[in-house]
C-alpha cells in the first residue's frame, strides 16, 4: 500500500487528507487512480518527503504528498 497525504487546500479539494491506495509502479501511474482526477497538474509532488515527478518508482510503503504551489513575495 502507498499512504497518500493532501496539504492544504488540496485536502478539500481531493476529500481527505490521508488515504492509502494499493501500489503501483510510478507515481504517475498511481495518480492515475479516478480519487486523485481532481488534482491540478501543477501541483507539488513528494514520495517520502523528497520532491518527485510523475516518473519516480514507487515501493510498497511509500509515502506520498500532494501539496499546492506556494507562492512569496
Amino acid at each position: 500500500m502507498i499512504t497518500v497525504k493532501a496539504f492544504a487546500r488540496y485536502r478539500a479539494l481531493l476529500g481527505f487528507s490521508e488515504l492509502s491506495l494499493p501500489w503501483a509502479p510510478t507515481l504517475g501511474d498511481l495518480l492515475l487512480d479516478s480519487r486523485l482526477a481532481a488534482l491540478p497538474p501543477e501541483a507539488l509532488l513528494a514520495v517520502n518527503q523528497s520532491f518527485a515527478d510523475r516518473a519516480t518508482p514507487l515501493r510498497d510503503g511509500d509515502e506520498v504528498a500532494l501539496m499546492p504551489p506556494v507562492s512569496g513575495g
